[in-house]
């Protein structure tokens, strides 16, 4: 079954959105993982914290009250941060579901907290009365083992969660990457399928060549380019090297497409092959009808139905394009201009050899003829000739001339 390429194209782009957004997820669990490692040494730090509380010099009260107040508002701190971190904790929070146990696990920290630099900060103050002290210690040791035992519960944790949140990546980046691996097999196989179909379009001789078309739209392109070559056309208007119109052709299909153009612009421009002359040969015969083919088959690549094309000349093409606009009709004749200078042609003894084609390009008013606009695109052609090669020259450059 034949391919859509409008539908490749699509889900091509759908591919890449989801490759872009595989990517932004996977630098956010980088993010996230390196949180994970923060919450962990801000535990470890809180637990340095309250076990230096329990060990400041005494030798000196007031310096040990500056001390314990400068540390415990520190502790304070990092629980704030520890709730901050853990905002970003995306797949705890969204997927694992654990943001409940996990806060009830902070707010209970910062209670034991709070009874511990209540009960640190009744110690270093009454230390020195002896029958306070013991009292006072007994229960600052309670309140401290209560605190770094919930600290050692709380890192377990975490690498609990961290666990299931690795086995859950695993598993995705497992299923994502077999995803992604069939995608990219299957597109670099349809790309290329659809290449191979756009290359064989491109071919003149096409004699004897069988190829099954992977699109539908080339196979639609190839059965119309068939029946376009296979119409019934007078012999005497043809010309038998290129197979498209002669000159007698030429005003032969205009009359019949005149009336089909509508409100277009009709724009007449004639391609001189450069150095390409009957009186002064530089290639073989073979070679010589190859390259008038392939430029004429250039050209038609961008032929519309109410356009006609025609080899006027041993080395002239006579063009008759119906526009919109002046400025698109003088762009499709650059774009001709520019796709036959990038032919490479190779012929023997010679190499790789590359034509150009110098024009002149005129817009046909309403009230001129056929004949007359082709004659003015020929004054054109040879001014142009005089100044260079490979480019088209219109009105305006002869104007300038004059000026």
């Amino acid at each position: 079954m034949k391919q859509s390429m409008k539908k490749i194209i699509s889900s091509l782009q759908t591919y890449l959105l989801f490759v872009l957004f595989v990517s932004l997820f996977g630098t956010l669990l980088v993010f996230e993982h390196k949180l994970s490692f923060e919450k962990i040494d801000n535990l470890r730090y809180q637990k340095d914290i309250v076990l230096s509380l329990t060990n400041l010099d005494i030798s000196d009260k007031d310096l040990a009250l500056i001390e314990f107040n400068g540390k415990s508002n520190m502790l304070y701190q990092e629980i704030d941060k520890l709730k901050t971190l853990y905002k970003y904790d995306f797949t705890d929070k969204y997927i694992l579901g654990n943001e409940k146990e996990y806060m009830q696990d902070i707010q209970k920290l910062s209670q034991l907290i709070k009874a511990f630099n209540k009960a640190a900060q009744e110690y270093y103050t009454n230390i020195q009365k002896s029958d306070l002290a013991q009292k006072n210690k007994e229960e600052l040791q309670k309140a401290l083992y209560r605190v770094t035992q919930h600290i050692d519960t709380m890192l377990l944790k975490n690498i609990t969660y961290n666990e299931e949140k690795f086995q859950l990546i695993q598993n995705a980046v497992v299923f994502v990457f077999i995803l992604i691996l069939l995608a990219t097999l299957y597109y670099r196989k349809a790309l290329h399928s659809l290449y191979e179909d756009i290359e064989f379009l491109l071919q003149i001789d096409k004699a004897g060549k069988a190829h099954e078309f992977f699109t539908q739209e080339a196979d639609a392109i190839s059965l119309r380019m068939k029946r376009k070559h296979t119409q019934h056309k007078n012999p005497e208007m043809i010309d038998q090297v290129t197979g498209i119109n002669n000159y007698k052709g030429l005003l032969h299909s205009y009359a019949q497409k005149k009336d089909l153009k509508g409100s277009n612009f009709t724009a007449v421009a004639i391609l001189e092959i450069d150095n390409f002359s009957k009186s002064k040969r530089t290639f073989p015969e073979d070679a010589t009808q190859a390259i008038l083919r392939k430029i004429a088959y250039t050209i038609s690549l961008h032929e519309l139905p109410v356009d006609v094309i025609a080899r006027t000349d041993y080395n002239q093409f006579t063009l008759v394009f119906s526009r919109p606009s002046k400025e698109q009709a003088y762009k499709d004749i650059e774009a001709i201009r520019e796709s036959i200078a990038e032919l490479k042609f190779s012929l023997p003894g010679l190499g790789s050899t590359q034509i150009t084609v110098t024009g002149g390009f005129v817009i046909k008013p309403s009230n001129t003829s056929l004949e007359e606009a082709i004659k003015k695109a020929k004054e054109i052609l040879i001014y142009a000739k005089t100044i260079g090669k490979n480019r088209i020259l219109q009105n305006r450059d002869m104007a300038q001339r004059e000026f």
